[in-house]
């Protein structure tokens, strides 16, 4: 059974369910490119249910036989009050803490599933599919700009920043409330920089947000 709870970074419970994860894609232009997609007018939304998150703090387990499973760092945003139909202000004042997750793809899947024209979700909603860190609160971070990396083995693999966003986190949780409702609890994850790829079992991994969060797990 999956036991992921919520949490702050000194281990205190976050007393909120988790709900959905609402992720983006091609939220970053260079990640865009590096993987020959286009950039959408909208926001791409597409969802990883409560099932696919784990603890991040805990070894990385990497599904076998289903082809590579690629990392997608990402800045993830704690939900603390629901938001519908809410404006930037609101959307901001919802924002209870920030993490990093790691959303995980079946990247052979998910490319053969694109063939098709089909949804993603078998490449990105599997047992294990979100690696979620600690939270920290969202007073204790320097907004409105964040920065977060992945290393891998000691070799810097992905830098990504806040400010380059092709959608900025406030007015990306103000449009997905247009969309459908956001609830406590809920998190959102705001898109992966350039340097995606492959992991392999033995791998180091060390993720860092500011100065604030620093996660070092293995890929079992």
């Amino acid at each position: 059974m999956n036991d992921y709870a919520h949490h702050w970074q000194d281990g205190t419970p976050i007393h909120l369910g988790l709900g959905k994860i609402v992720c983006i894609g091609r939220n970053y232009a260079e990640h865009a490119a590096e993987l020959n997609n286009s950039v959408p007018d909208t926001p791409l939304l597409f969802m990883k249910p409560s099932t696919s998150a784990v603890h991040l703090t805990r070894p990385v387990e990497i599904p076998k036989d289903r082809g590579e499973v690629h990392f997608e760092t990402e800045l993830a945003v704690l939900i603390g009050r629901p938001l519908t139909a809410a404006s930037n202000e609101e959307a901001r004042q919802a924002i209870l803490g920030f993490g990093l997750a790691l959303d995980l793809t079946l990247r052979d899947v998910q490319t053969q599933l694109k063939e098709k024209g089909q949804p993603w979700e078998r490449a990105k909603a599997f047992d294990g599919a979100c690696p979620l860190s600690p939270f920290v609160a969202a007073e204790k971070l320097p907004q409105p700009h964040l920065g977060f990396s992945l290393d891998i083995d000691g070799e810097r693999r992905q830098t990504g920043d806040t400010s380059v966003l092709l959608n900025p986190v406030v007015p990306l949780l103000s449009y997905i409330s247009h969309q459908f409702t956001l609830l406590p609890g809920d998190v959102v994850l705001t898109g992966t920089p350039k340097g995606v790829g492959p992991l392999q079992p033995g791998q180091i991994l060390r993720l860092q947000l500011e100065d604030a969060l620093t996660i070092e797990t293995r890929v079992i």
